[in-house]
């Protein structure tokens, strides 16, 4: 058989499936794969259910259900003041990976060359290559994951054709300033480049912070593309809805792209997602706030049992530096040895880079049930106390 397709061929067992495999293996604690546990809103799912009973369950428009795209783009104007044409700037996606799929294959050319910082979220670097594009890595590193003007120079060039732009930063858990933000702008117009955003944890900062969309600064409306996920706000992962906002020269590109790749989405998880945007203001501040305290109850556990945590401004997600813990090994082997010998299992943030990693941190998930996160912070006190 001749050679198959050698971007894939090349990719190993992804860190979430090793870990998770060894999770099950050892009945551990997987604070690893970044899912709730609850149900998400249960008025939110009794319209999906209502609208699959007796609603359209044939194909919807390619574009997505105008209710849906104009959800969308009245929550662009709720939440950050944006005018936005649904039906030429709103498209729905099966997801946002899909959403990020199109997009970089909509922008990408042959050797173009595409930003992207790192850690990253695992997907960005296949699909840019399986488009045929370049990465070129912004290295951020802990604790406090500051992008800077040298980081950005040194990796915009005169064939830089993207950056992608995952704000809130997962695994990071970092919020970007509007400072950093206006420096991205900055490089983005210098290189006459586009900017896909990837901003899935919207609603998801804490501590009272604002996110700031790239798109709504100056200079970057005709370059963004702002990418978001039913999934992250309505704490339904498995629904994979996505949408993308954009100028229709971009986007109406992007939905070539589309066409191809899923052509659409369920009528009525759309539905059902379009009811959610329009829920009050109380439904996303109890969203953060709630997720907040879940943060800080993993986190003063953490403490407790010795780790040095990290600051976490958004997402589902804690670090800690295992260096405080005394253990003689990289963040792979400790989150090997807390699963086999605590019984919890978390992700070693050195996958999400393709080079130059951070080997001392480690990332947990919070996003789960108050039990589960204190019988996790139980386990893990106690293995830590037989090292020391």
């Amino acid at each position: 058989m001749k050679p198959l397709n050698s971007t894939y061929a090349q990719l190993g067992t992804t860190v979430f499936e090793v870990m998770s495999g060894l999770a099950r293996e050892h009945r551990a604690i997987n604070l690893g794969q970044g899912f709730p546990d609850g149900r998400g809103p249960e008025d939110v799912l009794r319209v999906a259910a209502e609208t699959l009973l007796d609603g359209w369950n044939q194909y919807p428009p390619m574009m997505g259900l105008p209710e849906l795209r104009q959800a969308v783009a009245a929550h662009e104007k709720r939440f950050y003041s944006l005018d936005v044409d649904w039906q030429a700037e709103v498209m729905v996606t099966s997801g946002a990976t899909e959403a990020l799929a199109a997009s970089l294959f909509a922008v990408i050319e042959p050797g173009d060359e595409i930003v992207v910082i790192q850690p990253f979220y695992d997907a960005y670097v296949p699909l840019i290559r399986r488009a045929g594009g370049v990465p070129r890595f912004v290295t951020l590193t802990a604790p406090d994951w500051t992008l800077t003007r040298e980081a950005l120079a040194a990796a915009f060039s005169p064939r830089t054709k993207a950056i992608v732009l995952n704000n809130p930063l997962n695994p990071a858990a970092r919020v970007f300033s509007r400072a950093e933000l206006e420096l991205v702008a900055e490089f983005v117009e210098g290189a006459d480049a586009v900017a896909i955003c990837d901003e899935v944890y919207e609603h998801l900062v804490f501590d009272g912070r604002r996110h700031i969309p790239l798109l709504t600064l100056p200079g970057m409306r005709g370059r963004c593309l702002k990418i978001g996920s039913a999934g992250k706000t309505f704490s339904l992962t498995g629904w994979k809805v996505g949408y993308i906002t954009g100028a229709p020269e971009l986007l109406s590109l992007v939905a070539k792209a589309h066409q191809f790749l899923t052509f659409t989405t369920p009528p009525n998880l759309q539905s059902a997602v379009a009811y959610g945007l329009g829920k009050d203001d109380g439904y996303f501040a109890a969203l953060a706030t709630g997720m907040q305290a879940k943060r800080d109850r993993l986190g003063a556990g953490l403490r407790a049992a010795g780790f040095e945590v990290l600051d976490s401004q958004g997402t589902y997600f804690l670090n800690v530096d295992i260096a405080s813990t005394g253990f003689d090994g990289d963040d792979l082997a400790f989150c090997r040895r807390m699963t086999e010998a605590a019984g919890v299992t978390a992700i070693p943030v050195s996958a999400f880079y393709e080079r130059d990693p951070v080997r001392t941190v480690v990332r947990f998930c919070f996003c789960k049930e108050d039990s589960v996160l204190d019988e996790a912070m139980d386990r893990l006190a106690r293995q830590l106390a037989k090292v020391a």
